[in-house]
């Protein structure tokens, strides 16, 4: 089963959410299952040093786009088992602020998906399947028809779409069509690309792929109503019978609270009192909170933005202060206004609120580690990794009940004792205060339930092997 998965981030290469966290880790689980997969990206000229002296050229060759001509280097690199592939152009990625939100974005992804597709014959690798990720690739099963076609070598290419965010999809003028990706305008009607009088990528990904994923079951229902589908749902419906919803995994081997150098102790299911004991206190010291081991400690690690809920953090946390023991610890980048509001809490109060307004791989392992509970009440979650990474580390989640969280977390039943963390329905401050409370209460009252909380967490099956299991026999189902 020869694959080519295709992404436009790749951890440890280029990360800039959970797209590049599962390009990184699913790739080598799929290796290990013995599928044939090789992961091609494009080469953005921030490349780690240490991976890019490591890159070796194989090939070059120039393609069409439009009118014009376009260089295209082919760069590899072997690690872990899988063969990686860089697409290089300096013109579209040497860019100095990130990889994505340029004017040119369009074209940019559209000469990467041209690329990808002309390599394959230039590498000698066609697959049986090509797994393409979100709108930066989605016009590749579109082109496979639509360009391509006339060769015998690709015509038996199966086609799968996975959708990380459908907040993102890919928007351009329909002249993109001759200019960039060489072809007519066949393609620009309501069954193909065209949406509000543009071209939309992850549209048309969808309309020509064989089969559309996404990173859990209940955000691929959800993206299939008006609250949740940005405009696309009624595309999404069309494709119902296409569509699978798999959860995402996480690397195993970085969140490892056995043996992970970023924290302060290492521990395990059963010695996990005493580890996770020194890094709360090991962290309350770093971030400047009073040293106290009997005070709940509310950690947040997280994009602060809306989408992610930090409008129901900022508007109870001083109420949560003021009437209980509780500290917390916020980290991370995001919306000017929940910057702020969290830099006057911790002005607020001095010793119980830290907000540390940057971004700190260290610093976010010794949350996970020193917390005892994780705040994740976001409006929305296609699949979240932060609550998964936290349950690893014994730090019970606190969800709302939405997407991935609400398929990776069972809140706790007072009546089976089952539970591996703590959730609210409603999307509202008042919901989310409540169950925090009462979470603080039996942190307080029920150390013995918590404690059992903590096991179900910490032996919750959160590793890429049965997610990739999912892949393969899907991938099986196309092939035949």
């Amino acid at each position: 089963m020869k694959t080519l998965f295709v992404t436009s981030e790749c951890a440890p290469f280029y990360k800039t959410g959970g797209l590049g966290d599962v390009a990184g880790a699913l790739p080598k689980e799929l290796k290990k299952q013995g599928v044939d997969v090789r992961v091609v990206m494009p080469y953005y000229t921030s490349m780690p040093v240490q991976y890019a002296e490591q890159v070796e050229e194989i090939t070059h060759f120039y393609l069409f786009m439009g009118q014009r001509e376009a260089y295209v280097g082919v760069k590899t690199l072997k690690m872990d088992g899988v063969i990686y592939y860089f697409i290089d152009n300096h013109d579209y990625f040497d860019r100095p602020d990130g990889l994505y939100g340029y004017e040119d974005d369009g074209e940019r992804f559209g000469f990467f998906d041209l690329a990808v597709i002309e390599m394959m014959q230039q590498i000698d690798f066609i697959p049986d399947l090509i797994h393409v990720n979100d709108w930066q690739t989605a016009m590749i099963p579109l082109l496979l028809v639509d360009r391509y076609s006339w060769i015998d070598a690709y015509r038996d290419i199966r086609k799968v779409l996975t959708i990380h965010n459908i907040r993102f999809q890919g928007w351009a003028k329909k002249s993109i069509l001759p200019e960039v990706f060489g072809t007519g305008f066949s393609t620009y009607h309501l069954n193909g690309v065209m949406h509000n009088d543009m071209v939309n990528f992850l549209k048309g990904g969808m309309n020509f792929s064989d089969l559309i994923t996404t990173v859990s079951p209940s955000y691929a229902g959800e993206i299939q109503t008006p609250a949740f589908g940005d405009g696309l749902d009624g595309v999404l419906r069309a494709n119902h019978m296409k569509i699978r919803g798999i959860i995402n995994g996480i690397d195993y081997e970085k969140n490892n609270p056995r043996t992970d150098s970023r924290i302060a102790a290492n521990y395990n299911t059963k010695t996990f009192k005493k580890g996770k004991a020194k890094n709360k206190a090991a962290l309350q010291k770093r971030v400047g909170l009073q040293v106290n081991p009997f005070v709940p400690l509310l950690g947040v690690v997280s994009r602060l933005t809306d989408q992610k809920g930090m409008q129901l953090i900022s508007e109870k946390a001083e109420e949560i202060l003021n009437t209980t023991d509780a500290q917390f610890v916020v980290l991370g980048t995001g919306d000017p206004v929940f910057e702020n509001a969290f830099r006057y809490f911790e002005h607020r109060y001095p010793g119980r609120f830290c907000a540390y307004i940057d971004f700190d791989t260290d610093l976010a392992q010794l949350i996970y580690a020193g917390s005892d509970l994780f705040l994740m009440p976001s409006a929305f979650e296609p699949c979240g990794l932060s609550q998964m990474i936290s349950m690893r580390y014994g730090t019970l989640p606190l969800v709302h009940e939405i997407g991935g969280l609400r398929d990776t977390v069972q809140p706790y039943n007072q009546f089976s004792g089952d539970g591996n963390g703590f959730s609210f329905a409603h999307f509202d401050g008042i919901d989310f205060a409540n169950v925090l409370r009462y979470a603080m209460w039996l942190y307080h009252e029920r150390q013995d339930i918590w404690d059992a909380l903590i096991e179900h967490a910490m032996t919750t099956d959160f590793s890429w092997q049965q997610p990739a299991q999912d892949y393969i026999q899907m991938y099986q189902s196309l092939l035949g």
